[in-house]
């Protein structure tokens, strides 16, 4: 008698635990419904077009991320970098509006300070990491601080293998560069910037200080003359910390300023 009624509560248990689950099973169904948040399909469809490099370069954590902020409106039908045009046109049918005018922008080193035209003040031995050696006094063993160090951080953030380092500076192919922007966030002088593919000119050198202390340190700096300003018709030079710098929204690509620098820094 006490093993039937040992069975009889075991069984008793087991409905009970079924019947608990079944109600649980669909008390969650319910919520989920209840709670279910609508996922806009178009999201699905603009991210399948995106190139899942997941760079940031578009400003956003991701492609997963830009998608959504496509979808809601937030960026731009063409605000991926690295899918230029092509990816623009792709969304933009899928969102039924015009995939606007997408240019290709490239990443350009602002330095000319090679080996040869650059001092160096001491032999660094250190981590071969430009965000390091500028932590060590003198930024660095080039003379000119405010110049490529030639150490590779750039190299070794792209992931689309775009820059290398050529005579101690990074160098771009612009045929592989998507233009992300990781080498600009890593450069620890902001020697490189994200400029347009068809930039006629600009001005190799990244140093504030006046031309004779450039002129000490470096052959191909920049010394600040103004020659190039006052030579510019358009107003797209312009000369501020003893440094040109040339808009490449107002250069008509003339040469002028190029023609008349003495240092021939402007390329």
């Amino acid at each position: 008698r006490k093993g039937r009624i040992h069975m009889n509560t075991i069984l008793i248990s087991m409905v009970l635990l079924g019947v608990l689950g079944i109600a649980i099973g669909l008390l969650l169904g319910v919520a989920g419904k209840f709670f279910a948040v609508e996922v806009d399909e178009r999201v699905e469809q603009v991210r399948e077009c995106l190139p899942g490099n997941n760079c940031g370069g578009c400003g956003y954590a991701g492609c997963d991320a830009l998608a959504e902020a496509i979808v809601a409106g937030k960026a731009e039908v063409n605000g991926c970098p690295v899918g230029g045009a092509a990816v623009a046109e792709k969304i933009g049918a899928i969102l039924g509006v015009e995939a606007g005018e997408a240019v290709k922008m490239v990443a350009k080193v602002r330095c000319a300070g090679t080996c040869e035209q650059a001092s160096v003040k001491y032999n660094y031995v250190g981590a071969q990491d430009c965000r390091q050696a500028v932590m060590v006094p003198g930024r660095g063993d080039k003379a000119c601080s405010y110049g490529c160090l030639g150490l590779g951080s750039c190299v070794a953030a792209c992931q689309f293998g775009a820059l290398s380092i050529k005579d101690g500076i990074a160098s771009v192919d612009p045929e592989k560069c998507v233009a992300c922007g990781k080498c600009v966030e890593t450069c620890p002088n902001g020697v490189i910037s994200l400029q347009p593919y068809d930039t006629k000119y600009q001005v190799n050198c990244n140093s504030k200080d006046k031309g004779k202390d450039v002129m000490s340190v470096c052959k191909a700096g920049c010394i600040g003359c103004g020659l190039c300003v006052r030579q510019c018709e358009f107003g797209a030079v312009t000369l501020e910390n003893n440094l040109a710098t040339i808009d490449p929204l107002k250069c008509q690509g003339c040469g002028k300023c190029a023609e008349k620098c003495p240092k021939k820094v402007i390329a």
